[in-house]
């Protein structure tokens, strides 16, 4: 991939980011559908989730925008090369803050995410 070829993706990574970041806010699960590719798999220490378990959790939590919570996500760093890309988020969420590392490819001319890691920020102590 040429160095414009990753220019003209970063905006549609981008936009595929603040996707995310609004479908966790308002536990938007037909948006979380749309951008997780169907066999993405969720990890976290301790943790294994197929995309499906974990919409169901989404759907089923209480919902940050409805309880008023800050829009307080952040993209923390992302690295884009040939078709795949690995996103660093930051993710404040119902009193816990997550940094999240999410896996994505392009295909068909598509960005989704394939594949997330998340764990609460070590650094930050909301509780």
């Amino acid at each position: 991939m040429s160095a414009a070829e990753q220019d003209t993706d970063l905006p549609a990574i981008t936009a595929l980011l603040g996707q995310y970041f609004d479908g966790l806010h308002r536990a938007d699960t037909a948006l979380l559908n749309q951008i997780f590719d169907d066999d993405a798999r969720l990890y976290a220490p301790e943790v294994r989730r197929s995309k499906q378990q974990w919409l169901e959790l989404v759907a089923n939590r209480p919902v940050p925008a409805a309880l008023g919570h800050a829009f307080a996500y952040q993209v923390l760093s992302v690295e884009c090369l040939g078709g795949q890309a690995l996103a660093k988020v930051s993710c404040p969420l119902l009193g816990r803050h997550y940094i999240d590392y999410l896996s994505l490819l392009k295909e068909q001319g598509q960005w989704r995410i394939v594949a997330k890691l998340y764990a609460d920020n070590p650094f930050i102590n909301t509780h």
